[in-house]
């Protein structure tokens, strides 16, 4: 663990290009309760709509946030999906400026309707012929750039047609102009069309079906290996397992299969996004094919231990080793990091919110409370700017951040001490995805926000009793009284 902490520490800014299938993931959330009167079929109530970066643009987002400095190359068309993906990829710091319009082709964008977690219906808006025309000759017109800018290449192909055989060729031609590493997270039955290649990344499945050979043994899995080898030339075979890590054989025949991380696997949605990724940054930095692997396992340990798709830092990896001592104040991604932990680990985690403006003895009791549901208490604590939004007032927060987060992080009671600058909690619960959501009893009639997507994933709400008589909005009125 030491070692491999060393090793992320140390490891370089490369800049990586991700060429492949450029994605934007639409989720569009609400309510199914009823059947329509019209046809069979149920009516969607919609309460809220999010945009995120998916396809290649998910594996640029964990590169930049894995420390690579990233460009994509893909096409989009010139419609609103396309532009909103330009915004979004910008948004998180990654160069679009390579990308290639195409005004014959829609943006990919898969829209996802879900209610309680659950997604009804998936829509679709794609083209997946191979990339002709103006369009082709572009993107091979960017990878024929000399001096090429990049030190690694990273393919990442989701079925869409831009990274056919030609495409495929040009980036390991503009790879080797720079002494360069390519690594593809493959897709499909010809692996053919990778030759030439550094690394792929497959899963059992694609693995399964790329080389006909079943997995059900570790022969089989050499004899997957040998095959991969000879289809594309990669001198490293390697073969993501999923909850059971990854497999490798290097061409003098040494094999091993490393294990994951993550103790509890709840949700591999990202998790080869984030091994490609890392396993990338890792071997353009020069570090060995084992580590590199290792590295990427820890990373996915991460990603499994939370619900959707999460970009990873190198922060949130080096606590997962254990050589970042967390402290008791939080940024979301160590405050995601610290929950896959404990769920690694079978530790239940309490959250709970609020502005705790000035502490008196009705936040303390409740806190102890709330701490006495799990082994871990979090607080979601709203900014100053959040407060003010709150109707609490102009004057609100009488104690700015700082000061508040000193001062809970100085309670017993509270383990853990995250800000949110949102008008509520709910993306901070989504992202922490806690076991147990405490709030006071006086919520039993509004609605405790995060309900549904904590039950949804097997956790509880709990309404904590109050102290009567105890009010922050009370003692600021006492004093107001009593000044002259």
């Amino acid at each position: 663990m030491q070692r491999l902490a060393r090793l992320l520490h140390d490891l370089g800014s490369p800049s990586i290009l991700v060429v492949g299938d450029l994605i934007l993931d639409r989720y569009i959330e609400g309510a199914a309760r009823r059947v329509s009167p019209e046809a069979p079929v149920l009516v969607f109530e919609k309460e809220d709509e999010r945009n995120l970066l998916g396809g290649a643009c998910n594996v640029a987002a964990n590169l930049v946030s894995l420390g690579a400095r990233t460009a994509v190359l893909g096409v989009v068309g010139t419609d609103g999906t396309g532009r909103r993906l330009r915004e979004l990829l910008r948004e998180v710091g990654i160069d679009d400026a390579w990308t290639v319009e195409d005004p014959s082709r829609p943006t990919t964008r898969k829209t996802r309707y879900v209610s309680r977690t659950q997604q009804v219906l998936r829509v679709d808006e794609e083209r997946r012929h191979a990339l002709v025309g103006a369009a082709k000759e572009a993107l091979l017109a960017q990878l024929a750039v000399r001096p090429f800018p990049f030190e690694a290449i990273l393919l990442s192909d989701y079925g869409k047609g831009v990274l056919d055989r030609a495409v495929v060729e040009a980036a390991v031609a503009a790879a080797r102009s720079v002494d360069g590493l390519v690594v593809v997270d493959p897709k499909g039955t010809d692996y053919a069309k990778y030759r030439g290649v550094d690394l792929l990344t497959p899963n059992k499945r694609e693995a399964e079906g790329a080389t006909g050979v079943r997995i059900e043994t570790d022969a089989d899995l050499r004899q997957v290996a040998h095959r991969l080898r000879e289809l594309t030339g990669v001198k490293t075979a390697t073969v993501t397992l999923g909850k059971d890590g990854v497999f490798f054989e290097t061409e003098s025949g040494e094999a091993k299969t490393i294990p994951t991380e993550a103790k509890s696997v709840f949700d591999v949605t990202g998790a080869g996004d984030t091994v490609v990724s890392m396993l990338t940054l890792a071997r353009a930095c020069g570090i060995g094919i084992e580590d590199s692997l290792r590295l990427a396992n820890a990373a996915a340990g991460i990603v499994v231990g939370r619900f959707g798709t999460w970009a990873v830092s190198r922060r949130e990896i080096l606590t997962l080793l254990g050589q970042q001592p967390p402290g008791k104040i939080l940024d979301r991604d160590e405050a995601v990091s610290i929950a896959a932990r404990m769920r690694a680990d079978g530790r239940r985690l309490a959250f709970t919110n609020g502005c705790f403006d000035i502490l008196h003895p009705g936040h303390t009791e409740y806190l102890s409370r709330a701490r006495g549901y799990a082994d871990a208490l979090m607080v979601g604590l709203n900014t100053d700017a959040s407060v003010r939004r709150l109707d609490k007032g102009t004057d609100r927060p009488i104690n700015p951040l700082r000061d508040r987060m000193d001062v809970l992080a100085a309670l017993q009671a509270v383990d853990f001490i995250v800000p949110f600058d949102e008008d509520t909690p709910l993306e901070l619960i989504r992202a922490v995805t806690p076991d147990v959501l405490c709030k006071g009893e006086d919520w039993r009639d509004k609605g405790v926000v995060g309900r549904e997507w904590v039950e949804a994933h097997g956790g509880q709400v709990v309404l904590v009793p109050l102290r009567s008589g105890c009010s922050t909005t009370a003692i600021i009125e006492r004093i107001r009284a009593s000044s002259p």
